[in-house]
C-alpha cells in the first residue's frame, strides 16, 4: 500500500470513529459545582448533563406558614444530613398545591451556605440515578436528589432504579446523598382490584397480603421519613388569600370584600390550597388595580399548607 493510499485510509477511519462517537452514549460529566446550588439532570442530543439552575425560586422556611409540624420534621432531617449525621430519605405526600415542593426548596435555601446542593431528576430519567450517585460520591457537598410529583405506572423502568438506590442494591448511595420526593399519593404505584385476589386469610383471622400488594407498597416503605399534607379548611384558605392580596397591595377593606369571590373561585377549581389562593389573588388584584403594589421580599411568597398534629403523618 502506497503512502497516499495509507493516508486516505487513516482519514476515512478517523471520520468513521468521529461519527461513531457522536451516536454512542456519553458519560455524565461533572458541571461547574460553583455555578449554582441547584442543578437539573437533562438528556441532550450530546449526552446527559447537569444544568445549573441560575434563577432559583427564593423562599424561606419562615415564610411557610401553618406547616409547623411538617417544617420541623423536614428541617431536622436536613440539618442532621448536612451535619454528617444519620438522616433519612423523605417522601412528602398529600393534597396538591399544599406546599410540598416549597418546603424542599426552602430547606435548600436554609442550608445552601452549609454545603447543601439539590439535583432535580425527572421520573423518566431515574434509570440514570446510579450515574449521578457515582458522580457526586466523592464530592464534599451534601446532595439531595429531588423528584417532584412522583408516581409510576406498571412496568416503568425508573421504579426499579429508584427502589434499588433507596435500599436493596449492592452499590448503595453514598453518605452525602439523600432522595426527597413529592407525590399526591402515598403508594407510588397504582393499585388494582385484582391485586387483592392473592390475599390470604388464616383460620385465626390473620391477613397475609399477596405479592402484588407487597410489591406496590415496598417502594414507599423504603423512604425512612413520611411527611403528609392535607387540604385547607375554609378559614385557612381565606387566610392565605388575604396574605397574598396584602402582598399585591390591596387594603384590608378590599381583602375583606374579596372573600366571597375567593370562595367561589375555590369551588370552581374544586380545591382549597395555597396554589389556588395565589392564583385567585393574582386575578383579583389585577382586576381591581394595584397601583400601590410594592413587591414583597421573595421569601414572603411561599404557599402555605395545613399543619398536621404530631403522630398523624403515618395514619
Amino acid at each position: 500500500m502506497s503512502l497516499p493510499e495509507l493516508t486516505s485510509l487513516l482519514v476515512r477511519a478517523e471520520a468513521l470513529l468521529s461519527r461513531l462517537e457522536s451516536v454512542l452514549p456519553r458519560r455524565l460529566e461533572a458541571p461547574d459545582w460553583g455555578a449554582a446550588v441547584a442543578f437539573r439532570y437533562r438528556q441532550r442530543r450530546s449526552g446527559p448533563v447537569l444544568e445549573p439552575v441560575r434563577h432559583l425560586a427564593a423562599m424561606s422556611l419562615q415564610a411557610l406558614r401553618e406547616v409547623d409540624a411538617q417544617k420541623e420534621r423536614l428541617r431536622r432531617n436536613t440539618a442532621q444530613f448536612v451535619a454528617g449525621q444519620p438522616a433519612n430519605n423523605v417522601l412528602l405526600t398529600g393534597a396538591r398545591g399544599t406546599g410540598k415542593s416549597s418546603l424542599i426548596k426552602a430547606c435548600l435555601a436554609e442550608f445552601a451556605a452549609q454545603g447543601l446542593r439539590l439535583i432535580e431528576v425527572d421520573k423518566a430519567d431515574l434509570t440514570d440515578l446510579p450515574d449521578i450517585v457515582e458522580l457526586v460520591a466523592e464530592r464534599p457537598e451534601r446532595f439531595i436528589i429531588y423528584c417532584d410529583d412522583l408516581s409510576f405506572e406498571e412496568g416503568e423502568a425508573g421504579y426499579k432504579a429508584l427502589k434499588s438506590i433507596l435500599d436493596g442494591t449492592v452499590a448503595q448511595a453514598s453518605d452525602n446523598l439523600l432522595i426527597y420526593a413529592t407525590s399526591n399519593r402515598r403508594h407510588l404505584l397504582p393499585e388494582q382490584a385484582r391485586d387483592n385476589l392473592s390475599v390470604r386469610y388464616t383460620d385465626d383471622g390473620e391477613l397475609h397480603p399477596g405479592e402484588a400488594i407487597e410489591e406496590k407498597i415496598s417502594l414507599s416503605e423504603r423512604f425512612g421519613l413520611w411527611i403528609s399534607f392535607y387540604p385547607f379548611s375554609q378559614n385557612e384558605y381565606l387566610a392565605i388569600v388575604g396574605q397574598w392580596l396584602g402582598h399585591f397591595g390591596l387594603s384590608p377593606a378590599a381583602i375583606a370584600a374579596a372573600r366571597p369571590e375567593a370562595l367561589v373561585w375555590a369551588l370552581e377549581r374544586g380545591s382549597r390550597s395555597g396554589r389556588v389562593a395565589q392564583q385567585f389573588a393574582r386575578d383579583f388584584a389585577a382586576r381591581h388595580g394595584t397601583e400601590a403594589f410594592t413587591p414583597a421580599a421573595p421569601e414572603a411568597l411561599a404557599p402555605a399548607a395545613r399543619a398536621v398534629p404530631d403522630g398523624l403523618d403515618h395514619v
